[in-house]
């Protein structure tokens, strides 16, 4: 494995029935690289995230995490290891408010690096109270991402309160405030006019220096602003990766991204 991939694929294969989704996937990603993933409707992007986040088990292949062998382990595993993930629907704690949502993150990420995530939860709860209400730690980095989440404002407010856009932020904020130095960012500008897309992608260059990034996005203007490298998939599989600018003078892959993925296979 490449000594310095923070998330690498090989041979990652994911059946439904008799029906092949991902048909042996490779992939690497530095560490420090924001990597955009790009493909029609139906081509095994969600499902590739959802085998890489531990939501789903590999029927074949592995699956490395800064050099660390994390196939087919459970998402709470992967969060401990370093693995941060947003969803394409956003996932707050909608009765806490913006601040409580960033200190449970915090709070979390803490605990794991400071235990390790191999231990077990109930010593890794066993003084939670103290924790959770008296650490200047925890608050300090909260109020920090906070600001970097351009939501003072709303510190106090209800999370499921929110305008779309702020709770989107939000739900990154989460992935960040975790420690997390690999993140999944499923769509983060889904649902986002042009004018609030483009502050979207500004911001998330900004706040996630020194993170790796892997982000599937059907966008291209935020694709070409955002990623280092692209990797186009269709019917399951890569078929090329490269520099936005490689990506976007590819006949072939021109050809195929615009002639696939009409047969209704599952994202």
């Amino acid at each position: 494995m490449t000594a310095d991939a923070a998330l690498r694929l090989e041979g990652v294969v994911r059946r439904f029935g008799a029906t092949q989704i991902l048909s042996g996937v490779d992939l690497s990603i530095a560490t420090g690289e924001r990597h955009a993933l790009i493909g029609p409707n139906g081509a095994g992007k969600s499902t590739l995230f959802n085998v890489v986040g531990g939501a789903l088990r590999p029927d074949a292949g592995t699956i490395w995490l800064d050099g660390a062998d994390v196939t087919g382990r459970r998402p709470h595993v992967l969060a401990r290891a370093g693995l941060g993930r947003s969803f394409q629907t956003t996932r707050v704690f909608a009765r806490s408010t913006v601040l409580e949502n960033l200190r449970c993150a915090v709070w979390c990420g803490l605990v794991a690096a400071r235990r390790g995530y191999e231990r077990g939860l109930a010593e890794r709860m066993a003084n939670w109270g103290r924790w959770w209400w008296r650490s200047r730690e925890i608050d300090a980095l909260a109020v920090r991402v906070l600001g970097e989440l351009e939501l003072e404002d709303v510190a106090y407010t209800a999370a499921g309160t929110l305008e779309y856009g702020a709770q989107r932020r939000l739900d990154l904020g989460i992935a960040l405030a975790s420690g997390a130095r690999t993140l999944l960012l499923d769509e983060p500008t889904a649902g986002m006019n042009r004018d609030e897309a483009a502050r979207t992608i500004e911001w998330l260059r900004g706040v996630s220096s020194g993170k790796t990034l892997l982000v599937i996005e059907h966008d291209m203007d935020a694709v070409f602003a955002l990623a280092d490298r692209v990797s186009v998939m269709v019917r399951g599989r890569i078929i090329a990766t490269g520099t936005p600018a490689q990506i976007r003078a590819d006949a072939y892959v021109r050809e195929v991204y615009l002639g696939a993925g009409q047969g209704g296979e599952a994202s």
